[in-house]
Parts: C-alpha cells; sequence; structure tokens
C-alpha cells in the first residue's frame, strides 16, 4: 500500500460518524446491510449518510451493490486488512527488541 491511499483511508475514518458507519459495516459481517438498515442503526438523516457512505466508497473501504430498488453497503475487508497491514508491518522495525518486549509487563 502507498503512503497516499493509506493517508487518505485514514483521513477518511478521522471523522466520528463514518468511523461509526465504517465500524457498522464491519460488524455487519459479509452479507452487509441495505443502506437503510444502516440509517436506522446510526440514526442519521438519508443526505448525510450518503455523503459519508461516499467519502469511505471513494477510498475503497466500503463497496456498494445494487439489488434491484436497494442498495448494499459493504465493508471491503481487503482494503481494511490491507491499511491494518501498512500500520503494522514494520512495527518495531528500527528497534532492537520485539513489540511484546516493548510493553510493561502486568504485575500480579
Amino acid at each position: 500500500m502507498k503512503l497516499e491511499q493509506a493517508a487518505r483511508q485514514l483521513e477518511s475514518l478521522g471523522n466520528p460518524t463514518r468511523l461509526q458507519l465504517y465500524r457498522t459495516l464491519v460488524r455487519a459481517g459479509h452479507a452487509g446491510l441495505p443502506v437503510g438498515g444502516v440509517q436506522e442503526r446510526i440514526g442519521i438523516a438519508a443526505s448525510t449518510l450518503s455523503h459519508h457512505l461516499k467519502r469511505l466508497v471513494d477510498t475503497g473501504l466500503v463497496t456498494q451493490e445494487r439489488h434491484a430498488t436497494t442498495l448494499i453497503c459493504r465493508a471491503h475487508y481487503p482494503a481494511m486488512n490491507a491499511l491494518i497491514g501498512y500500520l503494522a508491518d514494520e512495527c518495531c522495525a528500527d528497534a532492537d527488541c520485539p513489540a511484546a518486549a516493548a510493553e510493561p509487563s502486568a504485575a500480579p
């Protein structure tokens, strides 16, 4: 993943409404949710939802599929996994110890 793509995706998730929307779709699984179902779950106006969905679709984090008159929205899991991987792939690459050793141990 390129830096610019990761930055665009992270920026789109930086809005509380979009983050809530995205998490709702991630929780819905591969079946996704119809737009009306998303609107019911997060309780925002249709025009506001449309604006936020467009931003997530434009960055590749959400896909949409039309079934007759119903628009199904889904989290695009490969994009989500690529973004998570981009953030974690080089964890502690410049350190002398693995990430687990850098975390404080829990005292009994």
